[in-house]
């Protein structure tokens, strides 16, 4: 087939939004509510609504009552009621019981639930007031007017050969534009990094922060679970100097999701974020909780963690950042659900109101949510001196409502330092027995395909550094901080390494777009339904 220029169909909307979350649903359905003569369509890379949704996930109600209040009566999979917290500290053969929980942790009124089956009830919501939501069509590219405004989207090609060329199942994706585009892709969304850097929408914060959770669902014997048990620790597997902890969410029919979270900040070249989540699983506590249960589903995705600071600016000629893109998430509380709802329902409000005078960005910083940012600004960055002034810091400010007088700043978030000039801490890391064996059972848990015909979306610029100053200075950390294995140095047949990249076996965490200590990692979109499956997480 030839490789002329595509004959691409055009579809025009009102408003066009990007990602099928909680944020891109909640901002299509409040539009709706507000206007329904608008048209709306949302677009979702995933095969399904929710097959790329992961979170811890707690949910504060308030935002989802103000939105579609029929939800607590809704048929939904996983949603149990928050009866009781616990906060731990682990020392690496005990556990000691914190006897006073910061208020921001307190989930009194609070629901475990599947973050994928809410967003795919939402979508059934969405639908039902006429919304257009397309699963399977990945946005790979933005469209721009010629004043440079925002005019839409290019959804991406299928059919595309591994050396691009097109097979013979080529479909050229159609162009969607809209007069508003509502980017809702989450944490680190490939369109987003491209307008953030485009209009300058970091220009007057902090850098962004992040950090990557990886989670698993256990059906584990009878009479281990409490439904409704919110348990959360620090400490060990991680040293002091690199951030993190752990939650165990206790749900109904003898289930439970484990989580670890692991920020990525770290220095030490040689972290391994996936073994310490493994590790965790084999602290004497977890082991007897865990030990002849089975693993249900796992995924990974990483988060937007640096709060009040790191918020860039929310809108653009033509489009806004909603939810996670927008690095709305409140990570001392470890939730960002309903940040994401209420970011979602300010831009809809605000663009249904029709007076665009004062801007979006300027509403938005008034709103509730913000305020809710800016109480616990100072302290995720307290962790930066290490876990014990982390938490003395975070108390106080907790007893303070973040009424201090500063604002501690956050710094770039992938500053490794190099092999020969960091002495990495012996962690006392253990044998195990637990599943998953490795990174690739992980990956079969996260039900991930596809197609292996497709051209690698992870683009590394430059892969002589690789297997040269890469190896050398910091050891090849894409082959650590990966949680699904895509990045191996291999023989390359004349007596030294080279990258090989199993693109098949990622899902979509983005960790490797913001941990390479080169930044040369780019993470594109791959053909649309590509990705993890996952399975009530």
């Amino acid at each position: 087939m030839a490789n002329g220029p595509a004959q691409r169909d055009v579809m025009e909307y009102d408003v066009a939004v990007i990602g099928g979350g909680p944020a891109g649903l909640a901002t299509a359905i409040r539009l709706k509510q507000r206007k329904p003569e608008l048209t709306v369509c949302v677009l979702e890379k995933g095969s399904t609504i929710g097959a790329h949704s992961l979170s811890g996930a707690v949910l504060e109600p308030g935002p989802l009552d103000v939105l579609l209040p029929e939800w607590r009566n809704a048929p939904l999979p996983i949603k149990v009621p928050v009866v009781r917290d616990e906060f731990v500290w682990l020392g690496r053969k005990g556990a000691t019981r914190v006897p006073w929980i910061p208020s921001y942790l307190h989930n009194d009124g609070n629901f475990i639930v599947s973050l994928g089956g809410l967003v795919a009830w939402m979508a059934t919501r969405a639908e039902s007031l006429g919304v257009d939501v397309f699963a399977g069509f990945a946005a790979a590219l933005p469209l721009f007017d010629d004043d440079g405004s925002m005019a839409g989207v290019q959804i991406g090609d299928m059919g595309v050969q591994h050396d691009g060329s097109r097979g013979p199942n080529y479909t050229p994706g159609a162009e969607v534009r809209a007069r508003l585009t509502v980017i809702a892709e989450g944490c680190r969304g490939s369109l987003a990094k491209v307008l953030i850097n485009k209009y300058k929408l970091d220009a007057g914060c902090d850098p962004q922060v992040y950090a990557l959770g990886m989670k698993e669902l256990w059906q584990l014997p009878p009479g281990r679970v409490t439904p409704g048990l919110v348990q959360h620790s620090v400490g060990w597997p991680l040293d002091s100097r690199t951030y993190g902890g752990s939650f165990v969410y206790h749900l109904d029919d003898n289930r439970a999701y484990v989580g670890f979270v692991a920020g990525l900040d770290y220095r030490d070249p040689r972290f391994f974020p996936f073994e310490a989540f493994q590790q965790f699983k084999h602290h004497p506590v977890m082991h007897e909780f865990l030990k002849g249960g089975e693993i249900l589903s796992a995924g990974a995705r990483a988060i937007s963690a640096g709060g009040f600071q790191s918020l860039p600016k929310l809108e653009m000629p033509g489009a806004v950042l909603v939810g996670d893109a927008g690095g709305t998430l409140n990570v001392p509380k470890i939730k960002g659900i309903h940040q994401a709802l209420r970011c979602a329902m300010a831009a809809a409000d605000y663009f249904a109101e029709n007076d665009t005078s004062i801007g979006f960005d300027a509403v938005w910083r008034k709103t509730e949510a913000v305020e809710e940012l800016r109480q616990v600004r100072n302290i995720k960055p307290g962790f930066k001196r290490g876990l014990r002034f982390g938490l003395l810091n975070a108390g106080v400010e907790s007893i303070l409502a973040g009424k201090t007088p500063w604002t501690l700043k956050n710094t770039a978030t992938y500053p490794l330092e190099k092999l020969e000039e960091y002495t990495s801490p012996n962690r006392h890391w253990v044998q195990r027995d637990l599943p998953p064996r490795d990174r690739l059972s992980s990956v079969f848990h996260s039900v991930t395909a596809h197609d292996e015909v497709q051209p690698a979306h992870l683009k590394v610029r430059d892969t002589s550094i690789c297997a040269t100053r890469c190896v050398t200075e910091y050891g090849n950390p894409c082959t650590r901080f990966c949680p699904a294995n895509v990045y191996e140095m291999v023989d390359d047949g004349a007596g030294g390494k080279r990258l090989q990249i199993n693109a098949a076996n990622c899902v979509h965490c983005k960790a490797c777009d913001i941990k390479d200590p080169y930044q040369i990692i780019d993470w594109t979109t791959p053909e649309g339904g590509s990705g993890p499956n996952y399975q009530l997480l």
